[in-house]
């Protein structure tokens, strides 16, 4: 998902539009990494991180839910069967080939090293030799060229995706399509899932470029990408056909409408403000009259600092703030989507809209009450209100340079 290469996050931000505009309201957003909770909250820091459905960490041994982050405890008891930490520190502590990976790493059903990479398969035949005559039933997964993880034989991130899958289907809820995608060995489980669709990004490490040679090659749901990290979940989504696979990002003309829906009337309305204050669009008086045609002449906007101002006098301030951040790191994405329809034509809209200048954040909770144009969606969208209130530590210094 996420491109350390990249550092303007052009292609987790074009996954970002395009899931927030048509994937958040009826699909389910689950990140699924090796990194334990306090690494993956350390990456949500640095990178313009959607908020997941569901986050499974620690190489599949811990599954969460929605951003408190509620631990599956059904899923906990399931690992404590033929599960004793004790007994894989005493025998891992046998070989010097281990090298102890931080605490942070090491988790109730995980433990973590790292193994030089010519060492690598003799040292997890012979562990896993000594823990089953010690009676566990454990998985070693070795992946990323260097890390080694130890965990219960029902753990992975494979096996947590199948219990999710089978918890779903017993509430009725099985999805109608599920994508996969990887990069490491510890994924290669992931594409092992029945009925799965899943897609190796074109990034992928040579340790599942391998399983897949061995095992899938010849399974069409399985695709090696030709695009890196996110953009390869793009070019996945087209390759199966699975929905909408063009970015708002990607679309250049603000007057296109393609699938309009509150969704994505309020993803494109935020991309023009960054375009606009990076000076990436025309600044003229079309545009800003675009702009204003697409709000109700009354309609409020309360600043999260309380001041009450029309949108029409937002937008007229906006006009003094164009290529303000030309040049600099400045991007601006939503998440968290919810949009609810109260009458006929009328929705409202909740969402955590985020700003980032170089390495600062901010963020406010948003509601905007906006209505289909001659109550049809495909005419496209007035915005009748706006509010936002600062979200905790994320408040800017200097509000008089939050606009919207």
């Amino acid at each position: 998902m996420v491109d350390h290469h990249d550092a303007e996050n052009v292609s987790l931000l074009r996954f970002n539009a395009l899931w927030e505009a048509y994937y958040r309201h009826d699909s389910l957003l689950v990140f699924s990494t090796g990194r334990s909770p306090t690494l993956y909250k350390q990456l949500r820091k640095e990178k313009p991180m959607l908020t997941p459905d569901i986050t499974i960490m620690s190489v599949g041994t811990e599954i969460t839910y929605g951003d408190s982050m509620v631990p599956d405890d059904g899923w906990v008891e399931f690992l404590n069967q033929k599960w004793d930490r004790n007994i894989v520190r005493e025998e891992t502590n046998k070989f010097s080939e281990l090298t102890l990976q931080a605490e942070t790493e090491q988790r109730p059903h995980k433990v973590s090293f790292y193994v030089d990479k010519n060492k690598a398969h003799a040292v997890t035949k012979e562990l896993s030799e000594r823990l089953g005559k010690r009676g566990l039933d454990v998985k070693i997964i070795y992946s990323g060229g260097m890390d080694l993880d130890i965990l219960p034989q029902g753990a992975g991130k494979g096996q947590a995706l199948a219990y999710l899958l089978k918890k779903f289907t017993s509430e009725g809820k099985r999805p109608a399509n599920t994508l996969v995608c990887g990069d490491s060995g510890n994924d290669a489980e992931l594409f092992s899932i029945p009925e799965v669709f899943g897609v190796m990004v074109s990034n992928a490490q040579e340790e599942l470029l391998q399983w897949h040679a061995e095992n899938a090659k010849n399974n069409p749901k399985i695709i090696h990408a030709t695009e890196r990290c996110a953009a390869g979940i793009i070019q996945a989504i087209g390759h199966f056909n699975l929905g909408p696979n063009t970015s708002p990002r990607d679309v250049t003309d603000f007057e296109e409408r393609i699938l309009e829906n509150p969704g994505h009337e309020v993803v494109k309305f935020y991309l023009f403000y960054e375009r606009w204050r990076r000076a990436e669009i025309e600044n003229c008086e079309t545009n800003m009259s675009s702009l204003k045609a697409s709000c109700d002449a009354s309609a409020v906007s309360v600043h999260p600092s309380g001041v009450e101002k029309t949108l029409h006098e937002r937008i007229h301030e906006l006009k003094g703030w164009y290529g303000d951040k030309q040049g600099k790191k400045f991007r601006v994405w939503v998440d968290r989507l919810l949009s609810m329809q109260i009458g006929s034509s009328t929705f409202l809209v909740n969402f955590n809209k985020w700003e980032q200048c170089g390495d600062e954040r901010y963020c406010c909770a948003t509601t905007v009450k906006i209505s289909a144009k001659e109550g049809d969606a495909s005419h496209g969208f007035t915005w009748m209100h706006v509010q936002q209130t600062w979200l905790e530590g994320l408040k800017m210094k200097d509000q008089s340079a939050w606009l919207f």
